[in-house]
Order: C-alpha cells, then structure tokens, then sequence
C-alpha cells in the first residue's frame, strides 16, 4: 500500500506554479512559518531564499517542490492532510505570487486512523540540509 502523502495540490496551484517556474526557474520551495496574519500561509520563494534550520519541518515535495513548515505549526497541523490551494487578492507576504494578484493558500482534513498509521516520514530542516549536502 502506498504511503499516505502529507501535502496534496490543485490543478490551479499548478498552474500557478508552472507560471512562477517560467518566470523564476525550475527551483522553488514553500514556506509556512505559522506566524500571525499571512505568516500563517504557505509562501513560495525561489529555492534557497528562505534558510531553513533545526525549527523547520520537511513535508515532503509537492509537485516538485520542498514544503516546509515551522516545528511549532506542524504541532497544530501534524494530524491533517493539506492541499495547497491558490485564492484570488493580494496577500502581504514575500511569497512571490503575490504581484500576480493570487496567494497561496492551505486547505486541510484530518487523516483517517488508516492514514496516520502509514503516512510519508517527515525530516527536521537539519536533517534535510544534511541529506541535500
């Protein structure tokens, strides 16, 4: 049976990502720091903008992108599965499809019992840049 994948994507947030990676190249990441207002909402940067370290949670990859969230959020988000989402107005964030006049948004269901018991593994940011060394 096949892992239970953490992080999931709409047809338009591909969109939107085949769009930044015309613009920006191939190499782009999510961050969703869990602070207050818009740092709560995932934010795309070219890959390497954003350091991640010892307080920040690898995802996984979602449609060929490292998502990464902050240990605190993934606390609160660890028993859910997220979908990232696209949502029309400008968020105040440096994610970079904000002058587009969209965001990036997380919309989310909790696992089935079935789906916690066999869900992809997670590695902590230090743990990530020792694999990508």
């Amino acid at each position: 049976m096949p892992q239970t994948k953490r992080i999931l994507i709409t047809d338009a947030a591909k969109e939107t990502i085949d769009t930044l990676r015309r613009r920006f190249g191939n190499e782009l990441m999510f961050h969703q720091s869990g602070g207050c207002c818009d740092g709560s909402s995932p934010m795309c940067f070219e890959k390497g903008d954003f350091k991640v370290g010892s307080q920040d949670v690898w995802m996984g990859k979602v449609y060929g992108c490292d998502f990464f969230m902050s240990a605190d959020q993934f606390e609160y988000w660890k028993h859910t599965q997220l979908t990232l989402d696209i949502t029309p107005g400008r968020g105040s964030s440096f994610s970079i499809e904000i002058p587009m006049g969209i965001r990036f948004i997380i919309r989310s269901r909790i696992f089935t019992m079935e789906e916690l018991e066999n869900l992809e593994p997670i590695l902590t940011g230090e743990e990530y840049l020792e694999q990508e060394a």
